[in-house]
């Protein structure tokens, strides 16, 4: 029975809390008209006369790992976390803030640093900073990923992903383990540490929503198709504070690697985490994989109850794929029109797997062997080492290499900027170009760090015909193609293979195991690639008075947008150097354009960073004003770090993406938002505001916002926060690494 009723993470204990407080099922209730609805959780115990319902696979995963709270909707809960994951873009801070909070070894089942997002080599910094990882891994027992072993969530879900287990990352797209019905989680870099601690992972009690998949998919439609479709019913803010779960049907004609294409984008939903049941499917994927005496079966009960339902016939879905510059903006192939494409990417954790790449390259053959040329440059991005050599031996890549594609190693590359773009349209070009990738995201200036670059979202399959052809408007269920006899052609469906009829190639390595060597982490106080931390200062206790505007920021403002990436990365290990990408992409609402902000002080424009450092050299505190979901995408918490270390102490917006707003708290930067969002038209560009009240600040209160505008009249309004104690507690340290250490 499925009831159709239509987070925030917080600090963890220490280690040694494990007393599990069960909750033994869920009930239900009549409403007034009659309707099922369902009745929070209460916390289980033997002997109850109560009548309880079935639960949730989320809700079994986070019974066995409760050590805190009890599993009422909207409550904190805290998890015990079976295995981490970090890369190297967010993994040095994780990795300094774990160092700094004492503990000798990770107490956690598996922690694993990988090597995949600053891969390009062209200087000193990335190597140092992989140096860096590499020993801290050694020293406290966590398995070293090296660079070219692939991306990170490829290969933990083929080597250690686990279905039951409970998974965090430092990296957003860490819930592609839920592909094998592992509860995994994207998180800031102190919850990782705080987790290889041996503290408990802290949420709010989501919603759970129910997506039946029903029938099976067309020939040319994918499970990309399927989580664009899902984007497109919910949009990326659809799924804040739920957890999306999948059944159906349709379910088992879905393998593996296509359900963690499927969980892997249910980031771009907003979702706390999304989830399959492990099955006979996934008992294969994991022999296949070497590793079957991990499977458990993991499955909802019959009698499980939703707050949400939704219904998808897989039979009805075209082609999809996501417009620029968000994966929520889907249309139809078929509908797209007439626009050039400049170049072709397949690839990424969303879509590297050898049924990905043997899918294009099914496409890819019958133009190989007809003498179809390719009209646009393609790269080809394998998702690991064990991908790879699986392909290179099939004769797969050779396919790829002789239409003459660039296979990029096995890393990120380009999905996360690290591509030094030399055809199509460079950066710097004003002219406006597109790319189409199977990608997760199309944020403006991911990619090849160029705004102007038009990116599209859609199935390695898809891409790769568009490749053959050039532009958009090729829609292959219908269109065809020019052969070299001058004859055309109609592309067959793609076919793709998710395990290898010779197995996957086993003799692979790139992983090293840690032998706990008593080594001393040394780093050079002048080094401009890794700086060790200094505590932020505590909160005054005084209301927050006359700070400067820093930004207010128009429209979408991603963590793209707050720290890009690109040229940026190699700097991600020392605060003080990164900080000056800080708010790059923003729009200032003012004058519509980014990396201009006015400067209280001197009465000028610069760049925000400049704006910000000015401000901070000068021991003033300043003000972020952010419109609606400020912060979505990555869980990169430079993106919060970075204001706070220049002296940014309030973000106010319309709304807060989750993983940000957590971020934000956690570096003790006082998050709030508009209790009536039309009060953001009322900020002006060169108010003073004032934040009221903070001498009562609880739980539930409410702050005062006061403007004081350039001519010297006021306004006032209130602003809501979601703070529990333990967060206060956190703001009045200065951060919660300040008060973990207190």
């Amino acid at each position: 029975m499925y009831a159709n009723t239509t987070s925030i993470f917080v600090f963890g204990h220490g280690v040694g809390y494990t007393v599990e407080k069960a909750v033994e099922a869920a009930t239900t209730h009549s409403d007034e008209n009659g309707a099922r609805k369902r009745k929070p959780f209460a916390s289980g115990h033997k002997g109850a006369k109560e009548t309880h319902m079935g639960m949730t696979i989320a809700q079994k995963i986070l019974k066995a790992h409760l050590v805190d709270g009890e599993m009422v909707l909207g409550q904190e809960i805290g998890l015990k976390i079976d295995q981490t994951l970090t890369q190297d873009a967010t993994g040095t801070m994780a990795y300094l803030q774990f160092e700094a909070m004492g503990v000798d070894q990770v107490k956690t089942e598996r922690s694993v640093a990988y090597i995949d997002h600053n891969t390009l080599q062209s200087g000193f910094e990335n190597a140092d900073d992989h140096k860096y990882i590499g020993s801290v891994a050694k020293k406290h027992g966590i398995y070293y990923s090296k660079a070219g072993n692939g991306i990170c969530h490829q290969v933990h879900l083929e080597r250690f992903g686990a279905p039951g287990k409970t998974l965090i990352g430092s990296d957003s797209h860490t819930p592609t383990g839920g592909g094998i019905g592992m509860l995994s989680f994207g998180a800031g870099g102190l919850d990782v540490a705080v987790a290889m601690g041996g503290g408990a992972y802290y949420i709010t009690m989501p919603k759970m929503t129910r997506i039946n998949l029903h029938g099976a998919l067309s020939p040319w439609v994918s499970a990309k198709d399927i989580i664009l479709e899902v984007l497109r019913i919910m949009s990326v803010k659809g799924g804040v504070g739920k957890i999306i779960e999948y059944g159906g049907d349709g379910v088992k004609t879905l393998s593996v690697p296509e359900r963690a294409t499927i969980t892997n984008m249910g980031t771009e939903l907003g979702a706390t985490t999304s989830v399959f049941p492990s099955d006979e499917v996934t008992k294969a994927f994991l022999a296949a994989q070497g590793r079957e005496q991990d499977w458990v079966e993991v499955k909802a009960d019959d009698d499980a109850v939703y707050d949400e339902v939704i219904d998808i016939d897989l039979s009805t879905l075209e082609p999809l794929a996501a417009m620029p510059h968000m994966p929520d903006n889907v249309k139809k192939v078929s509908e797209i029109g007439e626009i050039k494409i400049d170049q072709v990417c397949i690839g990424s954790c969303t879509n590297s797997s050898y049924e990905d790449i043997t899918r294009a390259a099914s496409i890819a053959r019958q133009a190989l062997e007809n003498g179809v040329e390719i009209k646009t440059p393609l790269m080809v991005v394998p998702g690991s080492t064990r991908i790879y050599d699986t392909l290179k031996r099939d004769g797969v890549l050779e396919v790829f290499e002789k239409l003459h594609a660039t296979v990029l190693a096995t890393a990120c590359g380009p999905c996360i900027g690290q591509w030094k773009r030399t055809i199509g349209n460079l950066k710097g070009d004003k002219t406006p170009n597109s790319i189409i990738e199977s990608f997760n995201r199309n944020f403006a200036g991911r990619n090849d760090g160029n705004p102007l670059t038009n990116a599209f979202l859609a199935s390695p399959e898809m891409v790769m015909a568009m490749a053959i052809k050039g532009d958009l408007t090729f829609n292959p269920l219908e269109g065809t193609v020019r052969t070299a006899k001058g004859t055309n052609m109609k592309l067959a469906a793609p076919v793709g293979q998710e395990l290898p009829a010779k197995g996957f190639v086993s003799d692979i390595k790139g992983c090293v195991i840690p032998d706990f060597e008593k080594i001393e982490i040394k780093v050079s106080p002048t080094a401009e690639r890794i700086r060790l931390l200094e505590p932020f200062p505590a909160w005054d206790g005084k209301d927050f008075t006359a700070l400067p505007l820093l930004i207010k920021a128009k429209g979408k403002c991603t963590t793209d947008h707050i720290s890009p990436g690109g040229k940026w990365l190699p700097y991600r290990g020392n605060i003080d150097r990164i900080s000056d990408n800080l708010l790059e992409r923003a729009v200032n609402a003012f004058n519509g354009v980014s990396g201009k902000v006015w400067n209280t002080d001197t009465n000028a424009y610069d760049t925000p960073a400049k704006v910000a450092r000015h401000y901070r050299n000068n021991n003033i505190a300043s003000v972020i004003v952010g419109d609606d979901n400020y912060g979505e995408g990555s869980s990169r918490e430079h993106a919060a770090m970075e204001p706070r270390y220049l002296n940014v102490r309030v973000v106010l917006a319309k709304s807060l993406a989750r993983i940000h707003e957590s971020n934000l708290k956690k570096q003790g930067i006082l998050a709030l938002t508009f209790v009536n969002p039309a009060d953001y038209d009322k900020i002006q560009e060169k108010d003073r505001i004032s934040v009221l009240n903070l001498n009562t600040l609880a739980p539930n209160s409410r702050v005062v916002i006061e403007l004081t505008h350039e001519n010297g009249t006021k306004e006032r309004f209130e602003a809501k926060h979601s703070y529990n104690e333990k967060q206060l507690s956190w703001f009045r340290a200065g951060s919660a690494l300040n008060a973990l250490k207190a």
